[in-house]
Parts: C-alpha cells; sequence; structure tokens
C-alpha cells in the first residue's frame, strides 16, 4: 500500500512538475514573439451575440513589411483587422476574448489608452472618406486633435505627410480647397495621409484599392511598398495578383479560421493546405 501511494505521489509531483514547465515555456515564447513583432495574437474569439465569427486565431505579424489577409467574403478579415485597433468596442454584442499586443503592448489590458492606441495603429476604410473641409484640415486634423497647435508646426506635418502619401505635388497650390473635390485616387491618398499625420507604427488597410480604377491602384500599391521600409502594414485584400504583388507575409481566412499563414511565395507557390490552394486557383470563394 505504502509503495503504491508513493508512485501516486511521484505521479502527481511529475504531472505538477510538467504543467508547471509547460507553463513557463508558453510565457516566454510569447514573450518572445512579442519581442520580435509588431502584433501578436494567441487564441483569438470574436462573438457577435451567439454567433462565433472568429475561432482560436493565433498569428505573429513581423514589424516593417506587408501582411496580406486574403479569403473570401464573409471569413472573417475586416473583423479581425478591426481588433487591432479596437474598432469592435464600437459594436454591440460584440465580445472579444483572447491575448493581443501590438508593439510590445497589450491592447486590451485596463492600461491601454484607445484613443492613444487608435494614434499608433491608423486606419485606412476600403471607400476614401475624406472630411468635408479643406484638404489642408483634413491633414492636420488628428494632429490638432492631440494637442499641436503652432501654424509652423502644423504646416510641416501638413507637408511631410502628402509627401509620404506621393500626393504633395499634386495638391501643394490647393490646400484650402475642398477635399472632396479630388478624384478617387486622390481621396484615397488624402486619407492614407491623414493616417500617417498622426505618426501611427501600425497601418490597418481594409481593402484599400478595391474602389478606385488600375492607375490609381497602382499608385497606392506604389506607396505601400515605401511606407513598408518604416511602417508594419496589415491590409485586407480579395486582390490576389495585389497580395502577391505587395505582401511579404499572406493569411488565408476561411469562415473565421485562419486556415494558413507564411511567406507569400509560399503561400501562393507551394500551400501547405488544400483548402488554401483550392482558393488560390480559384475553384471556389
Amino acid at each position: 500500500m505504502e509503495n503504491i501511494t508513493n508512485k501516486t505521489n511521484n505521479t502527481v509531483v511529475a504531472q505538477a512538475a510538467e504543467t508547471t514547465n509547460n507553463s513557463v515555456k508558453q510565457t516566454d515564447d510569447l514573450a518572445r514573439a512579442i519581442a520580435e513583432n509588431a502584433v501578436v495574437v494567441r487564441d483569438c474569439n470574436l462573438y457577435y451575440g451567439d454567433f462565433h465569427a472568429l475561432k482560436n486565431i493565433d498569428i505573429d505579424i513581423p514589424s516593417c513589411g506587408v501582411t496580406a489577409l486574403i479569403g473570401p467574403s464573409g471569413c472573417g478579415k475586416s473583423t479581425f483587422l478591426k481588433i487591432l485597433n479596437r474598432m469592435n468596442d464600437l459594436v454591440d454584442g460584440c465580445k472579444v476574448t483572447g491575448t493581443f499586443y501590438v508593439n510590445g503592448e497589450d491592447i486590451f489590458s485596463k492600461e491601454c489608452d484607445v484613443n492613444m492606441l487608435r494614434k499608433r495603429v491608423g486606419m485606412v476604410f476600403q471607400k476614401p472618406n475624406p472630411f468635408p473641409m479643406s484638404i489642408y484640415d483634413n491633414i492636420a486634423y488628428a494632429p490638432r486633435a492631440f494637442g499641436v497647435r503652432q501654424r509652423a508646426q502644423l504646416d510641416e506635418i501638413v507637408e511631410t505627410s502628402l509627401r509620404k502619401a506621393c500626393i504633395w505635388d499634386e495638391v501643394k497650390d490647393r490646400l484650402k480647397k475642398s477635399a472632396l473635390g479630388m478624384s478617387g485616387g486622390q481621396q484615397q491618398r488624402l486619407c492614407i495621409a491623414r493616417a500617417l499625420a498622426a505618426e501611427p507604427q501600425v497601418l490597418l488597410m481594409d481593402e484599400p484599392t478595391s474602389a478606385l480604377d488600375p492607375i490609381s491602384t497602382g499608385k497606392i500599391e506604389e506607396l505601400v511598398e515605401e511606407l513598408k521600409q518604416s511602417l508594419t502594414i496589415v491590409m485586407v485584400t480579395h486582390n490576389m495578383q495585389q497580395a502577391t504583388r505587395v505582401a511579404d507575409k499572406t493569411a488565408f481566412f476561411l469562415l473565421g479560421d485562419l486556415v494558413e499563414y507564411g511567406d507569400t511565395a509560399q503561400i501562393f507557390g507551394a500551400p501547405k493546405n488544400e483548402k488554401t490552394e483550392r482558393y488560390i486557383t480559384g475553384r471556389f470563394g
């Protein structure tokens, strides 16, 4: 009886030690991932009421590059994107669970200032949405909101942001005119410049070229290539050719699951999952 008791105790101790070791390893792995990546997500689940929209998403997004999110409509790409600057907070009945770090900060901690988070994590939407004000005031809006008042400083921010968005030469002589008078492609680059004026570390782009003509699309893609040298860009796109042109990493979503994630060349050249291969070859979606 004593031997049985001793064996039982030893087994319990061994199991406890193994559990502790696994927990320490998971903590170390998470800390390493946070140190090495701009965005780290673990066990992400999102619910709209009873509907389970995102399921157990794990992903590490590296700094200074483009990560494309691809998949058919309704698969959760845009929903996931909006978690990263907590835009889903504005949706009634939306519940998010999991672990989310952006540039080392737990974005769902009580200490996280959501307004400052949205300054660091900019957003560009599918359709251009310039404010009904001048080109200058569109760009100066965020800096003013965060306390910049000196005209010389605002002038510098406006010019720098428009130059980064490769639109300065097109608008420098009409900064006081309404942004609503610009073409669609110009408006989208203006919206990118407006996001850049807040000096973000991460830029989220939700199908930024889907409403644009091919020439404007090409200009946005050239801009993305330049911006990724200093910014982390996460882009939702339905255009798989666009993903191959601009993305360093690609994540394939399907029905709320992250099916496959890896280097863009590998995803499109030698996908590991049959569902990925069927999607990128046009057999569904």
